[in-house]
């Protein structure tokens, strides 16, 4: 009799270890974004309380990563990423910070080298696409 092997985690979701995983990094973004004085211009256009944030990026991502689709659910209303970021004057300058923030955040939540390779750049595509200035 032959055992079945476990199957590989296949999603970036499943290798960063699921909504826990993805929370992490949520999390670890926005404590660099608000500790880090290079990212003042980023931290500016977002509000005092950043905990509507976290969940708001934790779970776009969990969905973005091949999780489960849980941003429209839990935030009826609030549009695609792109519409998300339009009010708001993105150039070259906050595409960085925000990515700057990222691979700080990747160090933090201990985010593998596999999947980092998987993931960042495809960050930084997006970083590049949200900006309208």
């Amino acid at each position: 009799m032959t055992q079945a092997s476990p199957s590989p985690a296949t999603t970036p979701f499943d290798l960063i270890g699921g909504e826990a995983g993805v929370a992490r990094l949520a999390n670890a973004f926005y404590d660099v974004m608000a500790s880090d004085p290079a990212a003042q211009g980023l931290r500016g256009m977002h509000a005092a309380d950043l905990a509507p944030m976290r969940e708001r990026l934790a779970d776009w991502l969990t969905g973005w990563m091949g999780g489960p689709r849980v941003y429209n659910q839990r935030h009826p209303g609030r549009g695609c990423i792109m519409s998300a970021h339009r009010p708001y004057e993105i150039g070259e300058g906050e595409a960085a910070q925000w990515m700057a923030c990222m691979r700080q955040a990747f160090e933090r939540a201990q985010v593998s080298g596999e999947l980092r390779a998987m993931i960042e750049p495809a960050m930084a595509g997006m970083a590049q696409a949200l900006r309208n200035r």
